[in-house]
């Protein structure tokens, strides 16, 4: 590692193949280089790094976890792969944590300096970039819900998805399909419909006669 200066590095990463010699020089003279030990985190959810960090050598499991520790592994990263890219996006935090499984080399480009790689934001280009983000985000979160949730729980968080803020009331301003809701969450129609059923009788939710949903704080809560 030591024997190989930056430009080289970069040349070596996927990631960068396209870039001119030019903008090759430009990323390699901005990215510092920083070893992780085995079970170091790299990025953590729900946190922000403002860094794209990219692999050289060694593995990093991409992981989530709900509030009673249980985990699920999204990705397993060797290599030319990279992490950060959508926190830096879209500045919101980290949607999992990576951690080194061994040691781990890696390029790490700080926000500034990875933002100029972008288009400019108010380019049609950066606005599918967002759009692409926010879909591996939801994307992230369906398969977290079917693994650490239960019916019960992948329904209220589907509501709770489905639903918009309206000064401080949540609505679904549409017939919720217990067809379709049962496809997104994984189950049956008629556990679904006993879910559904159940929260209203708790008080979770309210289905008004012109069919919308009014989802209550509770169940953010439960």
């Amino acid at each position: 590692m030591s024997m190989l200066s930056n430009l080289d590095l970069i040349r070596r990463v996927p990631l960068f193949s396209m870039l001119t010699n030019d903008q090759a020089q430009t990323i390699a003279d901005s990215v510092v280089k920083r070893r992780f030990r085995r079970g170091e985190i790299v990025v953590e959810q729900g946190r922000k790094s403002n860094a794209l960090f990219i692999l050289l050598n060694g593995r990093a499991r991409v992981l989530t976890s709900d509030s009673r520790g249980r985990e699920v592994i999204l990705a397993v990263l060797q290599a030319g792969d990279y992490v950060g890219e959508m926190s830096l996006i879209d500045n919101e935090p980290h949607s999992a944590t990576v951690r080194a499984e061994v040691q781990t080399d890696m390029l790490v480009l700080g926000r500034n300096e990875f933002a100029r790689c972008l288009p400019e934001t108010a380019s049609l280009a950066y606005a599918i970039l967002r759009g692409l983000v926010a879909r591996l985000r939801a994307a992230d979160r369906q398969i977290e819900s079917l693994a650490l949730l239960d019916v019960y729980g992948r329904v209220a968080r589907a509501l709770l998805d489905m639903a918009e803020d309206d000064k401080g009331v949540l609505i679904i301003r549409s017939k919720v399909s217990r067809q379709d809701l049962a496809k997104v969450v994984g189950a049956s129609r008629e556990m679904v419909s006993r879910v559904m059923k159940d929260l209203e009788e708790r008080g979770h939710i309210e289905t008004q006669d012109n069919g919308w949903v009014v989802v209550k704080d509770r169940l953010q809560r439960d």
